[in-house]
């Protein structure tokens, strides 16, 4: 069964900035992963370090 568009029960963005469509990739060490996974609200929490990190980055 097909998705409606405009459903009233579809899924709402909660984020305040669109997101790219290419992902932001690097190696980290071992188990980080795992660790990473278990932090609620992960993604967002790097994606505001990468910010101050650029930001820092050209004061």
């Amino acid at each position: 069964m097909p998705f409606q568009k405009n459903n009233r029960f579809a899924a709402k963005r909660m984020l305040d900035k669109p997101l790219d469509k290419d992902p932001i990739c690097f190696k980290g060490y071992e188990g980080q992963k795992e660790k990473l996974k278990s932090v609620p609200n992960w993604q967002e929490q790097i994606r505001q370090f990468v910010d101050e990190l650029i930001s820092g980055q050209n004061a």
